[in-house]
């Protein structure tokens, strides 16, 4: 009922009711740009898209718009390039972007390295800090003998530079010796530093930086800049952790963790440590944010040895989905986040409620179908 209507009912002089009626607000649409990719990307993503379509009638003023585009080695095996013009540009176009899985261990460039066009994408849209949620949903997915273990903690790394920074760098046939660079810049690490904290004040309130400043100039370097961007954030506590002491504490106290930021390769290899803790690269989201555009997808790759099987679990993407939903900054598209987050809570409260890396039996696509359901 309009609220003008509401009011006629409940004041003593009946107000007579316009002759037409009020236009209804206009509906907010999101473009999301689909980009499945390779192995299990697809199938996963699948599942993905049926939760967004099953939540959208339950939020207000808000449509979505899915748009599918090539991108992967299956993609430069059919076209040449994994990372198309056209698919770029939609990306770039689009107000989010939903990514599977990329990469085949056998698709190769001439340097030895698998072609990893996800990274380009974080590389071309400037996606300077990419976002692991790390949380144990229940007690039986962590190979963890401990009791009563509570893991809830996020992840930033680097996303632009590090020891990534040389990547595509080539080398001759009969060298004698290869050497990669590790990049540490002042505005790539304030920026990320920066919103670090900010996340950390949303939450508990605590800020671990790791590295390796005992050894590394660059990482020394890296600190001082966290030092200077902590003074900004005086209500954030801070703690400094080298990073093999970091994967050390990882295993024997996640639960101390808030939020973790660290360099690039140091963040790639302990988010899939932490994914570990809570049972595997199934339960890891993730987010590679810019200050203008954004990609989401399951921290996981292509598993090309299970892809076509209908084994994989999609929860890693339908929770990087909602982080998303978040990212948008809508009011409903932020509820329906909490939407899927709930639902999600309440399917896995029951250890049965698993796909086979978790220890059960359901498929991928029973699987997303229950969370559709459960919205």
């Amino acid at each position: 009922m309009p609220y003008h209507r509401c009011l006629a009912l409940v004041t003593e002089t009946p107000i007579e009711a316009p002759t037409q009626e009020a236009p209804e607000a206009a509906v907010r649409k999101f473009r999301i740009a689909v980009l499945p990719g390779d192995g299990i990307g697809p199938e996963v993503i699948a599942e993905t898209v049926r939760v967004l379509e099953a939540l959208q009638p339950k939020l207000n003023g808000v449509e979505f718009q899915f748009s599918e585009h090539p991108c992967g080695a299956g993609e430069f095996l059919r076209s040449g390039d994994p990372l198309p013009g056209a698919t770029l540009r939609a990306c770039g176009d689009s107000d989010a972007v939903l990514l599977g899985a990329m990469g085949m261990p056998e698709v190769r460039w001439p340097s030895g390295t698998e072609m990893a066009p996800q990274l380009d994408l974080r590389e071309q849209l400037d996606l300077y800090a990419g976002v692991r949620p790390i949380r144990l949903y229940n007690p039986a997915h962590t190979p963890l003998k401990k009791s009563g273990i509570d893991v809830d903690l996020v992840i930033y790394r680097e996303n632009t530079e590090g020891l990534f920074f040389s990547r595509k760098n080539g080398y001759g046939k009969d060298v004698l010796e290869v050497r990669d660079t590790l990049r540490i810049s002042r505005r790539a690490s304030e920026r990320l530093f920066r919103a670090a904290f900010r996340h950390a004040r949303r939450r508990r309130g605590l800020l671990t930086l790791v590295d390796k400043a005992n050894v590394l100039p660059s990482m020394a370097y890296f600190r001082s800049i966290f030092d200077r961007i902590a003074l900004e954030f005086p209500d954030v506590s801070t703690e400094r952790i080298y990073v093999d002491a970091a994967a050390l504490y990882l295993v024997q106290k996640p639960e101390a963790f808030d939020v973790i930021v660290t360099e690039n390769m140091f963040g790639d290899i302990l988010s899939d440590l932490a994914a570990g803790i809570v049972g595997g690269m199934g339960m890891a989201p993730s987010g590679d944010i810019g200050e203008h555009h954004a990609v989401f997808q399951p921290s996981h790759g292509s598993a090309p040895d299970i892809a076509g099987q209908g084994i994989a679990n999609p929860l890693a993407a339908i929770l990087s989905a909602a982080m998303m939903l978040d990212w948008l900054g809508h009011e409903e598209t932020k509820r329906g986040a909490e939407l899927i987050q709930r639902a999600i809570e309440r399917l896995t409260a029951d250890a049965s409620f698993a796909t086979r890396d978790l220890g059960g039996s359901l498929t991928t696509a029973e699987m997303g179908r229950a969370v559709a359901d459960a919205l």
